[in-house]
């Protein structure tokens, strides 16, 4: 068994001492920072010391981030601790446990103590103090060894102690899989985007002293970040890729930034590379660019909170803001992340090496087609793909993740597509690549094979036929128009005919009963017959009402038509203007004609064969795009013989009426 597989079991067997206090979905609360401030204790060991005098020297002349700056020089860490205790120390004093706890951790530097404010681990402690556990967690942890590398070749190195992190936080975040879909996704998941994310970039990364930059805007718990760096380790050990992140849950966020700073991310310049906040509203990364982009934002999650600020940027800042192509309705906002994460693309400039952004985002089947022509979704699928940005959609097996079943898609969305990509969407059908899982996780009943223990390299699978970009029977290529159309308003002429009757005209004088004289003089001129033309009976109305010297109001007129008219497709057409016919609203309809159609020409073949009469109203036309998948991998299932079903149906009545007869005996 590997050092850091010995390690994972050794915390994980303390965390049967939570059993009671605690239900196991919430160990994490416990395990997690505690095996954060084991680490750190560990890492400080050795200038601990150095950093105490150093703080006595100068903690009366300096304070805040110059005394933090001046001691994590002399910790040679990010971070520091200077207070004098330590768990070897706690270990001896288990009746001051909860104090010397809490007084431990105010003594790092402060952005060790924002990550447990956000842990609100204070809460916890005087829970298992209150419990008489407290002293025994901190004691068994005492005696977890992550010191890290020493010279005789032991200790845990940061690449051991974030697999350590990781492995803990994917347990705990599968024991709490009622909730984990918010923040967690499936590791076999995150390599596949990450496999996609790099595919064409190997020559890039492979040369020494590449520097890249990754953000996830709902980072969770930073598992797609961590998996970024580790494919880079084990592929481009020359390479470094600097990762950022932005989470507004709290755990989730200072599990992230805790991950962060035990692999010691070196990168973090003046500012925090995991940041809290909500990336929609209180964007911590405003005016960056990357040349990475990764996230799985929440599934049908509206966003009503942030609706006032993003419709003010929207209607305020346009495409100068990060939403001017469109808002989508407001009980999902999984597509205004995918627009937050555009606007942080690089423009591509291959003199200053800059060579533009690659992004992939996890989405539910919603975003591809949700919303007709000239709505907010239908927009902002018409900017990405007019753009040219979207260069694939992988759809994914269903039952992959922890909180739904619900089939899910990949987008990879880039500004530097390859030359033979251009003005091209490739779609994947990898639904039917998993194997079924022994132990169900919630909703989790499938996983897709990472070519480990035995299991099928399914994910290479995927990123060879991704890769290859050829014609098969799960890859198939559209050009960016063949998913645009045009939504073309079809009118068809307002047939009415006339009649009055007693019913109708005691109900018209009901409501203008000052009309009578005219209404008797209508009756009187045009009689009970029933008329085909409105047209003709209007003009002879008009002349009545002029000749009664009567001025009728726009409403009094508006009721008349309607109280004495009725539709009749045999009426003849009642006229707007010369040659302009009233359009019927009942007989409205509509025509999505693809955009590399002769919109006359469908109109001709595929309306006017059908209705003659009918015309379009050009002016109403609105150009929308859909990204309907089983559209163009739909497999047709003949259906039985009706003979066959028939014969299957008088076997299972046979065999209820053996079962009734046993029940009878």
């Amino acid at each position: 068994m590997s050092n850091h597989q010995d390690h994972i079991n050794f915390i994980w067997q303390i965390a049967d001492l939570l059993r009671g206090p605690y239900r196991p979905p919430q160990y994490e609360r416990v395990m997690l920072p505690m095996t954060i401030l084991r680490r750190f204790d560990c890492v400080l060991t050795d200038t601990k010391q150095a950093v105490l005098a150093k703080h006595e020297k100068m903690k009366e002349k300096f304070d805040g981030e110059a005394l933090d700056t001046m001691l994590n020089k002399v910790a040679g860490q990010k971070f520091h601790n200077h207070s004098p205790l330590s768990f070897e120390k706690m270990k001896g004093a288990p009746e001051s446990i909860a104090k010397d706890l809490v007084s431990y951790i105010r003594g790092f530097s402060t952005n060790v103590q924002r990550i447990f404010d956000y842990f609100e681990f204070e809460k916890e402690i005087e829970l298992m103090n209150e419990s008489n556990i407290l002293y025994l967690v901190v004691s068994r942890f005492s005696t977890v060894d992550l010191h890290p590398d020493r010279p005789d070749g032991t200790g845990v190195s940061n690449i051991e102690m974030g697999q350590i992190f990781e492995n803990l936080i994917r347990r705990f975040n599968e024991l709490a899989n009622e909730t984990a879909g918010d923040h967690f996704t499936p590791r076999e998941v995150i390599k596949l985007m990450v496999s996609l994310l790099f595919i064409n970039d190997d020559d890039l990364l492979s040369k020494p002293g590449t520097v890249r930059k990754m953000l996830d805007p709902t980072c969770g718990t930073g598992g797609m970040l961590a998996e970024s760096q580790a494919y880079l380790r084990s592929h481009h050990m020359e390479a470094q890729l600097f990762a950022y992140g932005q989470d507004y849950n709290k755990r989730a966020f200072a599990t992230a930034a805790s991950d962060m700073l035990i692999k010691e991310v070196s990168h973090n310049g003046t500012g925090e590379n995991i940041r809290f906040g909500d990336s929609l509203i209180d964007d911590k990364f405003e005016e960056e660019t990357f040349d990475y982009l990764i996230a799985n934002p929440p599934f049908g999650v509206d966003w009503k909170k942030q609706q006032s600020e993003i419709t003010r940027q929207h209607e305020k800042l346009g495409f100068a803001g990060r939403f001017g192509a469109g808002l989508p309705r407001v009980n999902d906002g999984a597509l205004l992340f995918l627009l937050h994460m555009i606007s942080k693309f690089e423009k591509v400039d291959e003199k200053k090496q800059k060579y533009g952004t690659r992004l992939a985002i996890v989405f539910s089947g919603s975003p591809m087609f949700t919303g007709g022509a000239g709505s907010g979704e239908s927009n902002i699928r018409r900017w990405i793909i007019e753009n040219d940005w979207l260069e694939a959609i992988v759809a994914m097996p269903e039952q992959m993740f922890y909180n739904t079943g619900i089939g899910t898609y990949v987008w990879i969305l880039t500004n530097r597509k390859e030359k033979k990509r251009k003005g091209l969407i490739q779609l994947v059908d990898a639904r039917d690549y998993y194997i079924s899982m022994h132990r169900n996780l919630g909703d989790k009943r499938r996983k897709i094979g990472e070519g480990e223990e035995g299991e099928p390299d399914q994910i290479g699978d995927i990123v060879r036929l991704y890769g290859k970009f050829e014609e098969n029977k799960n890859s198939k290529t559209f050009r960016n128009t063949e998913f645009g159309y045009t939504r073309v308003t079809i009118e068809r002429p307002l047939r009415l005919c006339y009649q009055m009757t007693i019913d109708d005209k005691a109900r018209y004088l009901d409501a203008f009963p000052h009309l009578l004289k005219d209404i008797q003089a209508i009756d009187k001129e045009l009689g009970r017959e029933l008329y085909m033309d409105w047209n003709e009976v209007d003009k002879q109305i008009r002349k009545i009402l002029k000749k009664n010297e009567s001025g009728w109001k726009a409403n009094e007129y508006k009721l008349f038509r309607e109280v004495f008219t009725k539709r009749n497709p045999e009426a003849k057409e009642v006229l707007k203007a010369k040659n302009l016919f009233d359009p019927d609203p009942e007989l409205r309809d509509y025509e999505n004609i693809p955009l590399e159609d002769d919109i006359e020409k469908y109109f001709k073949h595929e309306v006017l064969s059908h209705f003659p009469d009918a015309w379009m109203d050009r002016a109403k036309e609105k150009v929308g795009y859909e990204l309907n998948f089983n559209r163009y991998f739909y497999n047709y299932q003949p259906q039985s013989d009706l003979k066959k079903i028939d014969s299957e149906l008088k076997e299972v009545e046979f065999l209820i009426m053996d079962l009734l007869k046993n029940v009878v005996k």
